[in-house]
């Protein structure tokens, strides 16, 4: 699975204890791309930069490919969609993993793509 930087986020913070658990046990990969957004967030306390800084170095960080930018610019061609979306995305599609986020409604136009929302509709 690849984790959204929303699920990472909501990870770090000591409510969703489950959601924790998940990653801790399906050793999740991320994109790039969350690995910018997450840490390079410009109001990250130190305490939580450290945490997110070590969950980063045990993750799988999967750069960007020749490959996964081409389907982000077919995603973006479809459909309004972010930069960083489309990126999270075509990282999915191109590695036949499922997308764990928290706002599957942007993704569940993309065929192709398998988008799992791991936390209640009120989060």
């Amino acid at each position: 699975m690849v984790l959204d930087s929303n699920i990472i986020i909501y990870a770090a913070q000591p409510e969703h204890h489950t959601l924790r658990k998940l990653i801790f046990e399906h050793s999740p990969a991320v994109s790039v791309i969350s690995y910018i957004e997450v840490l390079g967030y410009h109001s990250l306390e130190e305490a939580e930069r450290r945490l997110l800084e070590q969950f980063f170095r045990v993750a799988e960080v999967i750069p960007l490919s020749d490959a996964i930018a081409a389907q982000a610019v077919r995603l973006r061609q479809q459909r309004r969609m972010s930069l960083g979306d489309s990126i999270v995305a075509a990282t999915a599609i191109e590695h036949g993993k499922r997308l764990v986020t928290h706002n599957a409604k942007d993704f569940e136009w993309v065929e192709g793509l398998v988008v799992h929302d791991p936390l209640p509709s009120d989060t």
